[in-house]
């Protein structure tokens, strides 16, 4: 069966929750799906224009923190209601912290959380590239001093079907299991 090519699913696609505080130094927050590790410390963004993508280039600031299956009603608010709005971190009832390495907000509910400079954001195009310049994570979610994404299940979004999956079970090696294939 063919598909309109508007609606290819591509996946996995994130469930990246956007910080940033406004003007008056009040948080706000987003959910966006297209993001991807675009070199060594940096993130990129795909953003139509909405009240962060106006808070960041006043603050050159952001965070990133990522929807887990312990977040996925904040995580979905937080994309469904619009910041121009309503006060979302309010109404959702999070707590939050100024990051101590970027002017943007961290939310406390997430257990994980990037902190970013603006290194672009090109309005044309809709793309904002980030520089990490810290990584905030809670201890529940590492193993030996390293992030274990089983115990912070993070999750996707699924545009087939309009739910969230988590990120599911280690099914090989990296940079193992093809020098099988390498080696004959």
């Amino acid at each position: 069966m063919e598909f309109d090519s508007k609606n290819a699913v591509i996946v996995p696609e994130g469930v990246f929750i956007i910080g940033t505080y406004d003007e008056n130094g009040v948080p706000n927050a987003m959910n966006a799906a297209w993001g991807i590790q675009s070199d060594y410390g940096q993130i990129s963004l795909f953003l139509a224009k909405h009240k962060t993508t106006e808070n960041l280039k006043k603050t050159g600031a952001f965070t990133v923190a990522f929807g887990t299956k312990n977040t996925v009603e904040i995580s979905d608010y937080f994309g469904v209601e619009s910041g121009a709005n309503v006060n979302k971190i309010e109404k959702a009832g999070v707590h939050v912290h100024k990051s101590s390495h970027v002017n943007a907000p961290i939310i406390e509910e997430y257990p994980l959380t990037l902190e970013c400079e603006v290194i672009e954001w090109n309005e044309e195009k809709e793309v904002l590239v980030g520089k990490i310049v810290a990584q905030q994570a809670d201890e529940s979610i590492l193993t030996d001093g390293k992030i274990d994404l089983g115990k912070l299940q993070p999750i996707m979004y699924d545009a087939s079907f309009h739910v969230y999956r988590v990120i599911g079970e280690v099914v090989g090696n990296a940079f193992k299991d093809g020098l099988k294939i390498k080696n004959k």
